[in-house]
């Protein structure tokens, strides 16, 4: 059996797997979210066990045969992996190549060289989406920060000034642009074309990213006005920036992937026509899996080689770019079967028939529905699986355009206010050395300006297109 039809079976099964009514249902979500969020944050126990739990309580809580909940959360798990989890790997290979090889550095020095005073913030937003391309917001908080403090303590500049463009540029990038873990799943759960979201998400981060970076950062700045603490600032040494990869090879090796990608969704448009020669080869080099595997291949060549990596480090350093990912694998993987749990269960249908007698828009609703995951778990990604599987029936009669913005409208709902129940929030705090009060006021009013801009930009291009 194909992926496809794989893929059709479990998003769209023959009958529900319980007879429970829409009010059930509406209370079987609950419960279910409130078991995953409760395990997470007060039990303190991980995502991915919180998540397969949850599932299992929510079949239960609607009626179904625990066989048959099993079946729908494994099928969903081995789907959801199947469709990005090939695509995680290679980013985080990519990532690692450009964090090890120096290359990040590189882009660093280079941009910063050329920066000044007044654009200095809009050079920091400009490296971290850069970037934020091809790596994990947790892998871009820890290759940026410490280049953030060296950057405001020898330029005499704001923390925050600095600090809250280049956090800015990596938050959208994870939370709007493929080939991140949650745009990426959303995309796979609503069936929305990539080329066209990943077009439309760099579209609306542009000025999402404008907003909430460097015009946000002048007010952050006001409020909270501390140095860089001396103790996160890292030392290079002469040998780490004489040995490493030119600043263009580079910057070309981290946008090969998205100029693939969008150059297949170009050609789809201009050409549109399945059996058409030129469109076959863009449908194949600007897939998903064939363009970051190209970048990485060529990341060997261009990024390895200029280090100084032989052939035999290539290898190791592939290992331990994957050892990181298997929590995030996972926590994807758990997060597409709790999604096939609720459609199989019938969750799916009961929003898509309740939804037709609401004035609500389904991309507010999408909104509306990540961000209540988000504020309960502290998790972007959890909040954008959850919501995927849950407004997914709605993308059945949208236009591609629509379904990518629907995607959008997730994935910029799972943004809304970090507080202390997200890692992220830890990460920032320690980084910069804040207190709570402090990083509420820059961190988490930032997550919710992304948040509540990105959405509206959505909302608007949704009138417009």
């Amino acid at each position: 059996m194909t992926r496809l039809s794989v893929e059709m079976l479990a998003a769209d099964p023959v009958e529900p797997i319980t007879t429970a009514g829409h009010a059930q249902l509406g209370i079987v979500v609950l419960a279910g979210i409130a078991v995953i969020v409760l395990l997470i944050t007060k039990f303190k126990l991980h995502a991915f066990l919180s998540l397969t739990i949850g599932s299992l309580a929510l079949g239960a809580f609607a009626g179904a045969p625990l066989d048959k909940t099993i079946v729908s959360f494994t099928t969903g798990l081995g789907t959801t992996v199947a469709g990005v989890g090939v695509l995680i790997a290679l980013g985080a290979i990519l990532g690692k190549m450009l964090a090890d090889s120096g290359g990040a550095d590189q882009i660093v020095d280079t941009i910063l060289a050329r920066a000044s005073g007044r654009s200095m913030p809009w050079a920091m937003v400009l490296i971290a989406s850069v970037i934020g391309l091809p790596l994990f917001f947790e892998v871009g908080v820890v290759l940026l920060i410490p280049v953030v403090l060296m950057v405001a303590k020898r330029g005499n500049y704001s923390l925050m000034r600095i600090g809250i463009p280049a956090l800015a540029g990596l938050s959208v990038m994870h939370g709007l642009v493929p080939p991140h873990p949650g745009p990426l799943v959303a995309i796979d759960a609503v069936q929305a074309n990539l080329g066209v979201t990943l077009a439309l998400g760099v579209l609306v981060a542009i000025p999402t990213v404008i907003i909430a970076g460097p015009l946000f950062s002048k007010y952050a700045a006001r409020w909270v006005d501390v140095p860089a603490p001396d103790r996160m600032i890292p030392q290079r040494t002469s040998e780490d920036l004489e040995k490493r990869p030119g600043f263009g090879p580079t910057l070309a090796t981290i946008l090969l992937p998205v100029v693939l990608m969008l150059s297949k969704a170009l050609v789809d448009i201009v050409i549109d026509d399945p059996e058409n020669t030129v469109q076959r080869v863009f449908d194949v080099i600007g897939s998903p899996l064939i363009a970051l595997l190209a970048s990485v291949l060529v990341g060997i060549f261009t990024l390895l080689r200029p280090a100084g990596f032989g052939k035999e480090r290539v290898s190791p350093l592939v290992e331990k770019s994957l050892a990181p990912i298997a929590g995030i694998l996972l926590i994807v993987g758990a997060g597409g079967g709790f999604k096939q749990t609720l459609i199989d269960t019938g969750v799916g249908q009961m929003v898509l028939d309740i939804s037709k007698d609401w004035s609500i828009p389904a991309l507010l609703l999408a909104w509306l529905i990540a961000v209540a995951i988000r504020l309960a778990t502290g998790s972007a990604t959890v909040a954008t699986v959850s919501a995927a599987g849950l407004v997914a029936p709605l993308a059945a009669d949208m236009s591609s355009t629509h379904a990518a913005l629907l995607v959008l409208a997730i994935g910029a709902g799972s943004l809304f206010f970090s507080h202390v129940n997200d890692a992220g929030f830890w990460m920032v705090k320690e980084y910069f050395g804040l207190s709570v009060g402090q990083n509420i006021k820059t961190w988490s009013v930032m997550e919710t300006i992304i948040s509540v801009v990105a959405g509206g930009l959505v909302l608007l291009l949704s009138l417009i297109i």
